[in-house]
């Protein structure tokens, strides 16, 4: 497979940039529209990362990119991907002898002094203050680096293709999800405000003026679980040592504070329960409270935070500001814009069905041909549906000991393909060896730390283990994932929709009330299109609940 013409993009520093098309003169420019007008939609884009071109994402639709930054994790893994590691990896040169940038200091003055026009030094390495960007003061210096982006993006192309198609489309479909999100970062999510602090209000208290008034909320929010425990004394229930210690004085002996251990004993003693609501207050109070509000959530009413297409590990989406992890009585707050309704879809039993279609176990893709498939999967192993669900997802997780070890016995004898896939993984993670996902991505399971005695090493190698054996589904699930939000994303353009939150399996998408019904079917359309191309075919049926709801909570 040869590389296809690439064009390559940079934009510098107060909007100088340049695009270097396949064929054709460069277009050389200090104004960021010249710049966009000479991105034809046909060409793929060569960026060293979509943050480093968010400028012109903001007035240019680029959806056809090859993003230097993500393949460079897809093939090596990892979250670090600078431009000067991505040269370094192409070059065969070590990236932790790259330059640094200048600091400024007494050394800065000692090192070489480097030609004002030389971007490639005498090492092989790209120059510092090119990599942070300070250097690109000049269309045609910006022309020097989009070439060196293009080359990278060649010999990246060569190595993937070597891969085959299916790796190609990973590159591709993790290029456009890192153009996702700086648009999603741009425009942020829709937030009903005076609904958002109602709801802060009701778990935190009214907003403190002075901080004195700030411990007076403290101490009304402890107030029903000490309580609880009358005569105890000063605890302080931000520390889980005293909360523990309390605890064990009313005859709650608890391993840890988390939440699912409290739940276990919410009925032996009244404080439990009151801790947990403790909890659920607490959480809202310190990290989505009114900070929160007055810190990300701008004048136009929405919540704004940065996003990543990789998380350095599997490969998921991630976001800040609270946008990955919104408490469920927050989501009343996430609302349309009048005249708008927001469009939610979500995955139905994805890591299953991604199961099904990355081990090309026949048998159990034809379970995903049903809405529900623990059901056909019940059937076959004789035993009930709960048990089955269970037994599936212990699978993926490695667990084999709880009321579902039987039923994967069955497992493995029933869908002897699948399972023999996780093991495979999970036998490499135990060696800390690398696995990669459908798509190609490497994940590294060579974590963990040194002078460990026997017992020590058996547990990291265990724990190695079962991340390997879920990262190969988890994975190819985000991969899959990322492929649809880069459809939906440019199938909404001619609705006037667009993507406003993905989270993990789900999609959120702001669109017109007008043509709610229409996005509503296209977005079940792209999963349909994304699925196929994605895997190769249509072996494995992938589903989405789709809803039309004014607000997140309004979604089932």
């Amino acid at each position: 497979m040869g590389t296809p013409p690439l064009g390559a993009v940079v934009v510098g520093v107060d909007g100088v940039g340049a695009v270097l098309p396949p064929d054709g003169p460069p277009t050389l420019a200090g104004d960021l529209p010249l710049l966009a007008a000479a991105l034809s939609p046909g060409t793929r884009w060569v960026t060293w990362s979509a943050a480093s071109v968010a400028p012109l994402v903001a007035i240019a639709s680029l959806d056809r990119t090859w993003d230097v930054a993500e393949v460079h994790r897809l093939v090596h893994g990892g979250w670090a991907a600078g431009p000067e590691r991505a040269w370094a990896a192409v070059h065969g040169l070590d990236p932790d002898t790259a330059p640094s940038a200048p600091t400024g200091d007494l050394f800065d003055l000692l090192s070489d002094e480097v030609p004002a026009e030389q971007l490639v030094l005498a090492s092989g390495h790209l120059r510092a203050d090119a990599v942070t960007g300070a250097w690109l003061t000049t269309p045609q210096r910006c022309a020097a680096f989009a070439e060196a982006a293009r080359q990278v993006a060649t010999a990246q192309h060569e190595g993937v293709s070597a891969r085959g198609p299916r790796a190609v489309a990973a590159a591709h479909a993790e290029s456009a999800a890192a153009v996702l999100c700086v648009e999603l970062e741009r425009g942020g999510l829709p937030i009903d405000r005076e609904t958002a602090r109602r709801l802060v209000t009701d778990a935190a208290g009214p907003e403190p003026r002075t901080f004195e008034e700030e411990i007076a909320a403290r101490d009304t929010r402890d107030a029903p679980v000490l309580a609880a425990v009358p005569g105890t004394g000063h605890v302080d229930l931000r520390n889980p040592a005293q909360v523990k210690a309390m605890l064990a004085r009313v005859g709650v002996d608890v391993p840890s504070t988390r939440k699912h251990v409290l739940e276990v004993h919410a009925a032996s003693h009244p404080v439990v329960p009151a801790l947990l609501e403790w909890r659920r207050r607490e959480r809202i109070a310190t990290t989505y409270g009114w900070r929160w509000l007055r810190e990300h959530v701008g004048a136009d009413d929405r919540l704004r935070g940065a996003w990543a297409a990789c998380d350095g590990a599997a490969g998921r989406m991630t976001a800040q500001a609270g946008l990955h992890n919104l408490p469920t009585e927050l989501r009343p707050a996430v609302a349309a814009e009048p005249g708008h309704v927001l469009v939610r879809a979500d995955l139905g039993q994805v890591e299953p069905r991604v199961l099904a279609a990355v081990s090309r176990d026949e048998a159990f893709a034809a379970a995903t041909r049903a809405d529900d498939l623990y059901a056909p999967v019940a059937q076959r192993l004789g035993v009930e549906r709960p048990v089955a669900k269970i037994a599936v997802l212990a699978a993926m997780y490695g667990q084999r000991s709880g009321p579902a070890a039987e039923a994967l016995a069955g497992l493995e004898r029933e869908y002897p393909v699948a399972m023999a896939h996780l093991q495979r993984a999970q036998d490499r993670g135990r060696r800390g060896e690398p696995v990669r996902t459908f798509g190609g991505r490497l994940v590294r399971t060579d974590f963990g730390v040194g002078g460990l005695d026997d017992s020590g090493r058996d547990g990291l190698a265990a724990a190695r283990g079962r991340f390997a054996r879920n990262a190969v589904i988890q994975g190819s699930a985000a991969e899959l994932f990322k492929a649809w939000a880069a459809t939906v994303r440019v199938v909404l353009r001619p609705l006037d929709g667009r993507i406003v939150l993905c989270l993990h399996d789900e999609l959120l998408v702001h669109v017109p009330q007008a043509r709610a019904q229409e996005a509503a079917a296209a977005v079940d359309r792209a999963l349909t299109d994304a699925a196929r191309r994605w895997l190769g075919g249509d072996q494995v049926r992938f589903v989405a609940d789709t809803s039309v709801v004014r607000r997140w909570s309004e979604a089932k």
